[in-house]
């Protein structure tokens, strides 16, 4: 008999237990304790933005390789607001309608951007901005995706891929990848 009362209060403290363990919930993948938010994110991109140019055998593009650096402050784990800047490396020569008007040298794409992330790895940006050069200076709008690839002690790599237009001038697109750190 005591064995029995012994199983009996074993059995009814197990199953008391269960029960308190299936009243556990942990937070989904993508809603991470506010405590842990890292608000600053900075990063490097190495890109080549893809230039439109007609020629007499129709659109061609020309590859320009740029360096950007990425500096993002988030207000919670969905919305931030981001400077995106990036350098051209070479130097091009812009044509409107056939002539040939100038070269521009290494010009500076300053960007404002707000942040969107409605999953825990993609991001949409939007945002005005200017391009930079010591002939002209071209308002821009841009455009874009990123998917931060999460690895250790808040460092993630980014592909990204961006549309920005000059407004009255011409448009690009670029692809590259970033490296990043959150802290």
């Amino acid at each position: 008999m005591k064995i029995l009362k012994g199983a009996l209060g074993a059995l009814v403290l197990l199953l008391f237990s269960l029960q308190l363990q299936a009243q556990h919930t942990p937070n989904p993948p993508h809603e991470v304790n506010e405590h842990s938010l890292k608000h600053f994110r900075c990063s490097v991109v190495l890109n080549h933005a893809y230039v439109g140019k007609h020629t007499s055998s129709g659109k061609e593009y020309m590859a320009v390789p740029a360096l950007g650096f990425d500096a993002e402050y988030w207000f919670n784990h969905r919305w931030g607001i981001g400077l995106h800047n990036d350098l051209e490396i070479l130097t091009q020569e812009v044509h409107r309608d056939g002539e040939h008007l100038f070269e521009r040298n290494s010009p500076v794409l300053l960007t404002m951007d707000g942040l969107w992330k409605p999953s825990r790895h993609l991001v949409f940006l939007i945002g005005p901005g200017v391009e930079l050069e010591e002939h002209e200076a071209h308002m821009v709008l841009r455009g874009g995706i990123e998917y931060e690839i999460e690895l250790s002690s808040h460092w993630d790599i980014a592909p990204t891929v961006f549309y920005d237009t000059r407004l009255h001038a011409y448009d690009t697109f670029s692809f590259g990848i970033g490296i990043g750190k959150r802290f």
